[in-house]
């Protein structure tokens, strides 16, 4: 009952957070809703999230400060592009995971373990392509970084996928100024609720399971959902007859996370929600606004 009360809480308080945003004299328009949660991500989320005592010593169990990495550190503590701190720090504390001895972590648990079972080479082989794919905002600092041209592509990864090749920063370059600056408070976002909640990752409370990569970082939330949906959100409001292609994409994405065993599905479920509170709260922002409408001329 208690964790319901704080999930409705949130809830009320995340509305009244926005009503305040747009109570202006000139009314603002808003995204597209998130749709509905669905596949097994609306089967487990049904389960009990509360501790069982009968596996308490799990709850003990967390992310071990030996696997932190400097470099994500720092990026929970970098400078926000187009959302402020205190947004930051109110969305990082209105997240939680289900508790580790929990009914809903079990059956997680066993879900990520038959996907393990049924996963064939070429499953295999594309899950890993995507595990490659992300876009960092330090390797966009020099063109002579050696990841400087590979960094750019991912940035237009989905929209590559979706639409062609000819979708790349030099082709577009308002859609990926507006891009780089959605994924500095991506990244920012994801080491935050990362480092701020420390959970383990599947593989370490189900030995059982054998991962295709061993992370370094906290598992919740994904970032490669986090970053996935935040990306088909914004490209499905610049070509909204290609939504549902979008969201396909990233929904892969997210899947692949649990293929390999380095992500719970309540870990890509939540990422989905954060992306999209985090895009209805850039979307309000006049900086935002002078990007995105630089960037949708390109695509008119």
């Amino acid at each position: 009952m208690q964790h319901l009360f704080k999930r409705i809480t949130f809830l009320l308080t995340f509305s009244h957070f926005l009503v305040l945003l747009v109570a202006q004299d000139e009314p603002i328009s808003t995204i597209h809703p998130i749709e509905s949660t669905k596949n097994h991500y609306e089967r487990l989320q049904k389960l009990s999230t509360l501790p069982n005592e009968a596996f308490s010593t799990m709850d003990t169990l967390a992310f071990p400060p030996s696997m932190y990495n400097s470099y994500t550190l720092a990026m929970s503590q970098s400078t926000p592009y187009y959302l402020t701190n205190n947004q930051f720090d109110f969305l990082k504390k209105s997240v939680a995971f289900p508790a580790n001895s929990s009914d809903q972590t079990k059956a997680e648990l066993d879900f990520l373990y038959d996907l393990q079972q049924k996963r064939a080479p070429k499953q295999v082989e594309r899950v890993m392509q995507l595990a490659k794919i992300g876009y960092w905002p330090v390797a966009d600092i020099l063109p002579s970084h050696p990841f400087y041209k590979e960094n750019l592509a991912h940035l237009f990864f989905e929209c590559q996928e979706i639409v062609g090749d000819h979708c790349t920063a030099t082709n577009y370059p308002h859609t990926a100024k507006l891009l780089k600056g959605i994924m500095t408070d991506m990244r920012k976002m994801e080491f935050s609720v990362k480092y701020h909640l420390l959970r383990a990752r599947p593989y370490e409370l189900d030995k059982r399971l054998k991962p295709l990569q061993v992370m370094g970082s906290p598992s919740f939330a994904s970032g490669h959902t986090l970053w996935a949906y935040i990306q088909a959100y914004t490209f499905s409001e610049l070509m909204p007859d290609k939504r549902a292609d979008f969201l396909a994409i990233a929904y892969e994405l997210g899947l692949s996370r649990e293929i390999m065993a380095v992500h719970y599905p309540s870990d890509e479920k939540t990422a989905r929600q954060l992306a999209h509170r985090m895009l209805a709260l850039m979307w309000q922002t006049e900086k935002f606004q002078n990007d995105f409408q630089k960037a949708q001329a390109e695509w008119k």
